[in-house]
């Protein structure tokens, strides 16, 4: 069905999918997280198995948020908002020790709109820690897309200051090391690589608050978890229209 940088999607029937790692490892850590978040309410695809390097999970249907850009079915704003929404639905959930539980690799290419609402896929990063570390990778993840020449270069920064606002928090606290697991990760391109510097600029540059962004209310991060723990309670805000507007 598919190909990413370190795992292949096999279709097994209507209802299942095999998600298999090329280079081997365990998903019992994968698994477990999915299965932790989904029983308090955050949309994953359920978990049938998990075995070695493979995952037999929930066969979603829908396009990618990704996707979805590329048809113009779904306007960047829209996704803007949609994308940090499901932050903050993230980190409201209970957390499993100190801090939230964090997925860090949270784009438009990991967001499935299916029938059910938006579903997010690719946990095997998933780990727990501050939630501003899981918005600034999110945000240098599209800021190293939006600074590559490319397809994806100026959509990418036109995404990118709306999902900081609706984002809120203080990503740039956590930018730096945001940075330095980027520059760590070995699927990362020369052109990505390349890239951050100029990413993490652009990402101060458009962060409400930041000393080289003009001057916004602070965000409040009472409100945004009660926000949060609102759409956990009432995922129905998620539901897309046919426009794909939610």
């Amino acid at each position: 069905m598919g190909s990413g940088r370190n795992a292949d999607v096999f279709a097994l029937d209507e209802q299942r999918v095999l998600r298999r790692y090329r280079e081997g490892g365990d998903v019992a850590h994968e698994a477990e997280v999915m299965a932790y978040v989904a029983g308090r309410g955050y949309p994953v695809p359920a978990v049938h198995r998990a075995e070695g390097p493979d995952l037999v999970l929930e066969r979603l249907d829908g396009p990618t948020m990704l996707a979805a850009f590329d048809a113009g079915t779904l306007d960047l704003d829209a996704g803007a908002r949609l994308l940090a929404d499901l932050h903050t639905r993230l980190h409201a959930v209970p957390p499993r020790g100190a801090d939230c539980v964090l997925h860090l690799d949270l784009h438009p290419d990991n967001v499935i709109l299916s029938a059910r609402g938006p579903v997010v896929i690719d946990w095997r990063n998933a780990t727990d820690g501050p939630a501003d570390l899981d918005v600034a990778l999110s945000a240098l993840i599209l800021a190293q897309v939006a600074t590559t020449p490319g397809q994806w270069s100026e959509p990418a920064r036109a995404l990118l200051p709306p999902f900081l606002r609706y984002a809120g928090g203080q990503p740039t606290r956590m930018l730096d090391r945001a940075v330095a697991m980027r520059a760590a990760d070995p699927n990362q391109t020369a052109p990505e690589a390349a890239a951050l510097t100029t990413a993490a600029t652009l990402i101060r540059t458009h962060t409400p608050n930041s000393p080289s962004s003009p001057r916004r209310p602070a965000h409040s991060s009472r409100r945004s978890r009660a926000y949060g723990r609102a759409l956990i309670s009432d995922p129905r805000p998620f539901a897309l229209d046919r426009r794909g507007i939610p």
